[in-house]
């Protein structure tokens, strides 16, 4: 191949990569993106409360794994409880976008929120409680948008978390999702302290293991582009 065919194949490719990129780039000019999130719950036997789905920029992070769960955190891994998520939200200057779901998430069903983003550096979150459980949730960090930018949609699977906020009793007594019906008084003595991957039900107390005891991955998301 001569050197000038070879550039000229070089011009062309060049051509064709920004002409591929040019409806990008227009989205760009235009707005903000929509992106439809979705959530399957795969537990047998576990309900997820309404989840809540954030875009925002790379440098904010719902949880971390490995340190104390913030009081928003702490809330909705305990009771399924976004308002202190939410209001926190709303003052931070790097999320584009919030939504929760409207209902609960039941085993083998799913849920889809829509939220907005702009920007090439948008990273999209998410978490929801494990409502049979003491502090259990579900929760996924920083799915890049700019993978889902051809309208090509993105699914990943999602582990479940422990906040580290309660101890995991099993009782009733401490417990908001049926059968116990107990949300609101966390027990906190001999709480682990720290977000780590939770250890499942271990049917130590009220909650029978073969019943509401799960194996990760406890969610698939999928997240695609909604205009």
């Amino acid at each position: 191949m001569s050197s000038r065919t070879l550039k000229q194949l070089t011009v062309l490719l060049a051509l064709g990569a920004l002409l591929a990129a040019l409806p990008t780039l227009a989205a760009d000019r235009d707005g903000p993106r929509k992106y439809r999130v979705t959530v399957t719950n795969l537990t047998p036997g576990q309900i997820i409360s309404p989840p809540l789905i954030v875009a925002h920029s790379e440098a904010l992070s719902l949880f971390d794994v490995g340190t104390p769960a913030s009081d928003p955190l702490a809330a909705l891994a305990e009771d399924g409880m976004t308002g202190p998520f939410t209001a926190l939200l709303g003052d931070l200057p790097g999320v584009r976008d919030y939504a929760v779901a409207d209902g609960p998430v039941l085993p083998g069903q799913s849920v889809s929120v829509e939220v907005k983003a702009s920007g090439r550096r948008a990273v999209i979150s998410g978490v929801g409680m494990l409502v049979i459980s003491n502090d259990a949730f579900f929760g996924f960090r920083q799915a890049e948008t700019s993978a889902v930018r051809n309208r090509q949609p993105v699914s990943f699977y999602a582990v479940a978390y422990d906040s580290g906020s309660e101890a995991n009793t099993e009782s009733c007594l401490d417990i908001p999702g049926p059968p116990c019906g107990n949300g609101g008084v966390p027990n906190t003595t001999d709480a682990e302290g720290y977000v780590h991957v939770h250890a499942g039900i271990q049917g130590i107390a009220d909650l029978a293991a073969d019943e509401f005891d799960w194996r990760n991955p406890v969610a698939l998301v999928t997240v695609r582009r909604a205009n």
